[in-house]
């Protein structure tokens, strides 16, 4: 089992009230979503294990179980060309639970036009491997987000 840890602060939302039907409709996994706390922040690696898919505004962390755990910031940032995020980690590095990965400001996106909404999903999941999922409470970088079977 893997425990899925918030990589960021605020409060966690269903990936169905997520603006973007990719997510929202669960075609990349299931899992859940995080509004953030609107104030510049690094987001953190939600599970020990290697990065393997590296972007400004997107990365994937997969463990030694084979789960990989996409952690989406925003919604369509992928339009702002990496501007306002700062990559703290390279692609193919082990990092641990809580390590910075990518700087950013949520409050800059927000003012971009972009909603700051981030989904944190289990690639290749199905919504029933996950349990113990948080879609309503408040969260701080390192809580319990769910649990991957």
């Amino acid at each position: 089992m893997t425990t899925v840890t918030s990589p960021l602060a605020g409060r966690t939302i269903g990936l169905t009230a997520v603006p973007d039907p990719v997510f929202s409709g669960a075609m990349v996994g299931p899992g859940t979503a995080i509004d953030p706390v609107r104030e510049a922040s690094e987001a953190v690696a939600p599970v020990d294990g290697v990065i393997v898919s590296l972007h400004p505004h997107a990365f994937v962390v997969v463990d030694d179980q084979g789960h990989g755990v996409l952690t989406h910031l925003g919604i369509d940032t992928v339009q702002l060309n990496g501007e306002g995020f700062e990559l703290l980690v390279n692609k193919g590095d082990t990092v641990q639970r809580g390590q910075a990965v990518v700087r950013w400001d949520p409050a800059a996106v927000e003012a971009a036009g972009k909603s700051p909404i981030c989904p944190i999903v289990a690639l290749e999941a199905t919504a029933e491997s996950l349990s113990d999922v948080n879609v309503d409470g408040d969260v701080k970088a390192g809580d319990a987000l769910f649990s991957w079977h």
